[in-house]
């Protein structure tokens, strides 16, 4: 017998007047789970990914323990790229490491394209376990933006201060809108993979696009992402945009065709909306305050459903993603929290 689905965070992203304010934790998935780091004893995170009905289990577990309203795929952003030549590894304590960093027009014309079901039906194949009956509430499926798979592939791995992917391009444009083209193909192509497949929802990671300004961001980026939440729009499932570090940058995001806008911590939902954000948004508590006594906990929450209370449009959310050290029993308690102080 098929689960009824909780839909109200689609709802909620879709600007509709809920019940309560929804919630979900990026990379609630793993981390802090005893069971996930059991299974982290014997496998590797693509190993993992690689196995369906095992990926399925570690997507579903938060969805049990926490009582959130969305599922979040488990998988890394850099899943789609293997099947573009790209030669990357998960390296314990370090992240992504690329074997074969992008370095002129001629790596860039090297790049091959993705074709979700013989790449990655794995990806799809967990999709379809969760959808048919095994969640009760949508699941968020998800990418990584342009610039930043670009920025691993140009620099070789994680980057302080993103050196070589800006002097790229800067010196040599051309070559920069030739990999925007590719990296923009693939994410279409993998995303709607993951909406036929079963995906209620779509994120967007632009996790280290807030290393540029935003003059940079129009000319460089924009064009770009409006191209892919365009043609994404004409799936019928809410969009979201996030992205680390790019208060400076939420205008632009207004502007795009997306649904809903994350904020990481540094912004809070009255700044945002004072600044012109219209769009619906999701966020954002500091995962270091869960690392807090209970009672700081509850009042940064609070402080948060009470600025959303100004206009409804908001869905709950850290400000990044949930770090290995946090209690699961915190994540938990701070859902019943939201779902109890927000409701209606």
């Amino acid at each position: 017998m098929t689960r009824k689905i909780n839909d109200t965070i689609i709802r909620a992203y879709n600007g509709e007047e809920v019940d309560y304010t929804p919630a979900w934790f990026m990379r609630q998935a793993g981390r802090s789970q005893e069971e996930y780091r059991k299974l982290k004893e014997k496998y590797s995170l693509f190993e993992i990914t690689h196995q369906p009905e095992l990926c399925a289990y570690v997507t579903r577990l938060p969805v049990e323990h926490y009582d959130v309203d969305a599922a979040i795929l488990y998988k890394d952003i850099m899943s789609p790229l293997p099947a573009l030549g790209v030669d990357v590894e998960i390296k314990s304590g370090i992240g992504p490491v690329i074997h074969n960093p992008v370095k002129d027009i001629h790596d860039v014309e090297q790049l091959g394209m993705i074709h979700p079901k013989e790449d990655v039906p794995y990806v799809l194949e967990t999709i379809r376990l969760l959808s048919e009956e095994q969640l009760s509430v949508p699941l968020i499926g998800f990418s990584g933006a342009p610039f930043t798979l670009a920025s691993y592939m140009i620099e070789g791995g994680p980057s302080k201060n993103y050196g070589k992917v800006k002097s790229f391009m800067y010196r040599d444009p051309d070559a920069w809108f030739a990999l925007m083209d590719k990296l923009a193909d693939m994410t279409i192509t993998y995303v709607k993979a993951q909406i036929e497949a079963g995906a209620k929802a779509i994120q967007i990671f632009d996790s280290w696009v807030g290393a540029l300004n935003a003059r940079d961001y129009r000319v460089f980026i924009k064009p770009t992402m409006t191209r892919i939440f365009s043609e994404l729009q004409q799936e019928d499932v809410p969009l979201v945009m996030f992205g680390v570090g790019a208060s400076h940058l939420l205008l632009e995001w207004n502007d795009l065709p997306v649904d809903v806008i994350g904020l990481d911590w540094r912004t809070s939902i009255k700044e945002a909306r004072e600044l012109g954000v219209t769009k619906v948004l999701q966020g954002n508590l500091d995962p270091a305050i869960l690392l807090s006594d209970w009672d700081t906990i509850e009042t940064r929450t609070k402080e948060i459903l009470d600025q959303s209370k100004a206009d409804g449009r908001h869905v709950f959310n850290l400000g990044h993603g949930v770090t290995p050290d946090i209690n699961p029993e915190t994540l938990k308690k701070l859902t019943n929290l939201i779902h109890s102080y927000s409701k209606r």
